[in-house]
């Protein structure tokens, strides 16, 4: 038997590779289907199945080309009504993998199709779980990302997952292994983990959603309130793993075509595209194409892009450290962000070397920003940090204006005033600067420091309520 996770830190995902006896199936891949069959080919296994937990919200899934690619039957739960071929599998139904056998478990309350795997060795004992976003790590997943149009409430949603967790988890025995989707940083679950996997007797201990003496209402209760607004790409991820998408191989050829600066220029202006920079940032500052956004690949790239990029199908054209085009236009793509429509060829020296217009951003360190304060008290200081942070420790003077909302919010400031800009270490005020001045706010000044080294000025802060949330 063997059991891989392979976790993806930037979306806090963990896929999953099974194997026994030269059968291989693949647990909730991501986009690009490379590592799955290179695994396999090294292994001399063949990939029999690519299971699906659920249509998930936060990235695309690459069920469909790996399918193509291997062979592999795509397998949901019951309720998973797909456009594409697929088999659903009803609750209780085994499927053999060499030796191994997986169970379907249908635990509803996530999503509706939302199914546990159980892996039974081969003498039909259960070993591990594979919880998609039923349960996390010292958490479980948000009940509110149903599709529009579902009759279904939150509240009902959680009802159904108590009854889940109840009926098909707690009752496995404790040494179970839990594989779950995803871990802390994704925007899943309210208070996930940093650990990728543990036994399910350490989470009836430790996870709250597991408290067998709940009530159901108390866990309906728990699980509902303190919910941020999800972020506006999950409706659009979940419905195209519903739905279908374009082949990778198709985006990536098209994405990475690479464009001279006078091409890249009339490109931006034939497509409407939008530029974006996703050098890191401290060379950004330094210098940019009027009107780019940065993203910086170095972050949390794909949900960043996937928050503030409204429009899925926006074309798209990249500027990027040299060699790193393909890695962008993948991240991109693992979030549906499919219309990149080439890079330009060089990286931001070639558009330098043309003499035509150049940006920046004034950017400032704790020290500086100190020196700023205490000459001008009354500073307009905007923390683009999340609420929760801003509340338990801000700059006592600073107004909230959380990166997550920024459009959203944009009417809340005034091009005539100048704001310093700050976060926990300067990339989410970046981004926060760039877009500002792509939208015409030309006197922002970004403190490009740590929350930790303003705190050690000055410049005054007070704490406030640490679970404070939108």
């Amino acid at each position: 038997m063997i059991i891989e996770q392979i976790y993806t830190g930037c979306l806090a995902q963990g896929a999953y590779y099974i194997e026994s006896n030269g059968e291989a199936a693949i647990i909730d891949p991501l986009r690009e289907s490379d590592p799955y069959v290179q695994m396999a080919e090294q292994r001399g296994s063949q990939i029999k199945y690519v299971f699906e937990t659920h249509f998930h919200a936060d990235f695309v899934s690459g069920h469909l080309d790996l399918a193509k690619r291997s062979g592999a039957k795509i397998v949901y739960g019951p309720l998973a009504e797909t456009k594409y071929e697929k088999y659903m599998a009803q609750d209780g139904e085994e499927f053999m993998l060499g030796d191994l056998t997986i169970r379907v478990l249908h635990t509803p309350g996530h999503t509706m199709e939302s199914t546990t795997y159980l892996l039974l060795d081969e003498n039909k004992n259960p070993h591990a779980i594979f919880t998609g976003d039923t349960l996390f790590i010292g958490d479980v997943g948000r009940p509110d990302l149903c599709q529009k149009g579902a009759e279904l409430t939150k509240e009902d949603l959680a009802g159904n997952l108590y009854d889940s967790l109840r009926t098909k988890i707690m009752p496995l025995p404790d040494e179970v292994l839990v594989y779950p989707a995803h871990g802390a940083g994704s925007a899943c679950g309210k208070s996930m983990s940093k650990e990728t996997w543990d036994t399910l007797g350490n989470q009836k201990k430790t996870n709250y959603a597991l408290d067998a003496n709940m009530s159901k209402d108390q866990f309906i209760k728990e699980l509902t309130s303190g919910l941020a607004p999800p972020p506006q790409y999950f409706e659009k991820n979940a419905s195209m793993n519903k739905l279908g998408y374009a082949s990778l191989d198709d985006i990536k050829d098209r994405g990475t075509r690479p464009l001279s600066p006078a091409e890249f220029e009339a490109a931006a202006n034939e497509h409407g595209a939008l530029i974006l920079d996703v050098r890191k940032k401290e060379l950004f500052v330094e210098g940019f194409i009027p009107n780019s956004i940065f993203i910086g690949l170095d972050g949390s790239f794909a949900p960043w892009v996937g928050a503030l990029i409204v429009d899925i199908q926006q074309p798209i054209l990249l500027v990027t450290d040299p060699g790193r085009e393909d890695e962008a236009v993948t991240r991109l793509a693992r979030v549906g962000y499919d219309n990149t429509i080439g890079y330009l060829e060089g990286g931001f020296t070639a558009w330098q070397q043309t003499g035509n217009d150049l940006d920046k951003i004034e950017s400032i360190k704790a020290a500086e920003f100190a020196t700023k304060f205490e000459n001008d008290p009354k500073i307009d200081i905007l923390d683009v940090r999340k609420p929760s942070e801003h509340a338990n420790s801000k700059v006592a003077s600073a107004q909230n204006f959380a990166l997550d909302f920024i459009n959203q919010n944009m009417s809340a400031v005034n091009k005539d005033i100048p704001y310093f800009i700050h976060c926990a270490g300067g990339y989410r005020s970046t981004i926060a600067s760039s877009i500002l001045k792509a939208r015409g706010f030309h006197n922002i000044i970004n403190v490009q420091d740590s929350y930790t080294n303003i705190g050690n000025t000055t410049i005054p802060t007070e704490t406030g309520d640490a679970h404070c949330s939108v």
